[in-house]
């Protein structure tokens, strides 16, 4: 997911939940669920994207679905905390903030195949570590971004790098940092594998063209947000039927135009732990605002 002017977008976020937070309705049961996805400003491309989805998930769960749409991450939150909204497909960085600043319940983790970050050099480049950028320069893409900001910069920290004074990093967005890469411009280059592959595919190259110096593990899962306005048993109800039914659902969520990143995805369980990773990097980078309750 993208994750444009995500900073100030959270900061607008942390403004309104402060001010509605306390007027959360009991739990109870709705004759319709109202789904919104962060990152996706405009009501024809939700429908474009997620209409099968939508359609699927509504057979599954046996309840009227319909779209709501936002226009930012920090809109899409404060619907959710003002009962708007009751379901929220949002990234990792984006689940991190709003679960510390809300009692919304993570209901399903989407994992993505291959979602990795990786920092890459260019060929004959001394760089051999990512400890070696010390002093050295770095394109990355959007701010909190999982794939091209926080997991790069975790690899920093692993690193025995400070992200804040260590070496210059560029926040220069997807297309943007892989440009400035391309012409040599940086030292070093940190984002998605998937992005990775995209630099090899379009410069006819191989990893020996551009070598990676370090990788993450896979990062955190995409998650399915519920909101504290559902009762907690049928949420545990939807949740089972989610995971029993997950071929179906991510076959029609593939089919989407933009949607493609999640096939050979998985419905599981969201995993609370591993978002830890966004945390320690946020506090890292001196955003801890961010992520406190």
């Amino acid at each position: 997911m993208k994750r444009r002017n995500f900073i100030g977008y959270t900061l607008l976020f942390i403004t309104s939940c402060t001010a509605t937070t306390n007027n959360t309705n009991n739990s109870q049961i709705p004759e319709k669920l109202r789904f919104a996805v962060t990152d996706v400003v405009d009501e024809e491309k939700l429908r474009r994207d997620y209409e099968p989805f939508r359609a699927a998930l509504e057979e599954v769960l046996a309840k009227k679905i319909e779209f709501f749409p936002v226009e930012s991450f920090a809109m899409a939150a404060a619907a959710l905390e003002l009962n708007q909204v009751d379901l929220l497909l949002a990234g990792p960085s984006e689940y991190v903030v709003i679960n510390a600043r809300t009692n919304a319940i993570p209901l399903i983790g989407v994992t993505r195949p291959n979602y990795r970050a990786v920092i890459a050099v260019p060929a004959g480049s001394p760089i051999k570590s990512a400890a070696q950028l010390q002093g050295k320069t770095l394109a990355l893409s959007d701010i909190g971004s999982t794939s091209g900001h926080i997991g790069p910069t975790k690899l920093l920290m692993e690193a025995g790098l400070d992200p804040k004074s260590g070496l210059k990093i560029l926040m220069l967005g997807d297309e943007g940092s892989l440009e400035t890469f391309r012409q040599g411009k940086v030292d070093a280059w940190g984002g998605s594998a998937i992005d990775y592959l995209y630099l090899l595919q379009t410069e006819g190259a191989s990893e020996k063209d551009f070598p990676i110096i370090a990788k993450t593990a896979l990062l955190p899962s995409d998650v399915i947000i519920a909101s504290s306005n559902l009762d907690s048993q049928l949420i545990q109800e939807y949740q089972n039927l989610i995971v029993n039914s997950q071929d179906k659902l991510i076959a029609a969520l593939v089919e989407g135009e933009s949607t493609k990143k999640y096939q050979g995805s998985s419905l599981v369980a969201a995993n609370e732990a591993n978002y830890d990773i966004i945390r320690d990097v946020y506090q890292a980078i001196g955003e801890g605002d961010l992520i406190a309750p």
